[in-house]
């Protein structure tokens, strides 16, 4: 990879930002019950998005290459809508934008990251254990009787 950069707060083109999820996100369409949430929203719910959390974005040689979104629950920066598209997979990006949620955890004195995982997706699970998450719970989306998501943990290491 040649150069990488990470950036905080909105972008110029809410619709590159829609279709990289959509991208991204489109592995589970017909894997995971109930669908995601991804299928209703739109670029403007997007930038509604990060006007209430903290979107950050990562771009190799100036294409848009990974997102996330951060919520400060008080308690824990939650981590949401992650995304690395297959092609850019493999690099480091997913661990950057990781390290990027640890900086700004430290910085609002919170000492935990979290985040939620469809329980088919066990690829995922795996992934973020490798990076230090822990499975805390399973949960149920409104009106499953069974668990439909896994809660992920890990502490945000000193600098």
């Amino acid at each position: 990879m040649d150069q990488v950069d990470i950036c905080i707060g909105p972008v110029e083109d809410w619709g590159t930002l829609h279709a990289l999820l959509v991208l991204c996100f489109a592995g589970m369409e017909g894997r995971i019950d109930p669908p995601s949430s991804l299928g209703s929203m739109t670029p403007e719910s997007l930038r509604d998005k990060a006007d209430a959390e903290t979107l950050v974005t990562i771009w190799h040689d100036g294409i848009l290459s990974g997102c996330c979104f951060l919520a400060d629950t008080g308690r824990s920066i939650y981590l949401g809508k992650i995304a690395i598209p297959p092609e850019r997979r493999g690099y480091g990006l997913l661990r950057r934008l990781v390290a990027e949620a640890d900086h700004i955890a430290r910085s609002r004195g919170r000492p935990v990251l979290e985040l939620s995982t469809r329980i088919e997706l066990v690829e995922n699970h795996a992934i973020f254990a490798r990076l230090g998450f822990r499975e805390v719970a399973r949960t149920a989306h409104p009106g499953y009787d069974r668990p439909t998501s896994v809660a992920m943990e890990r502490p945000v290491p000193a600098e």
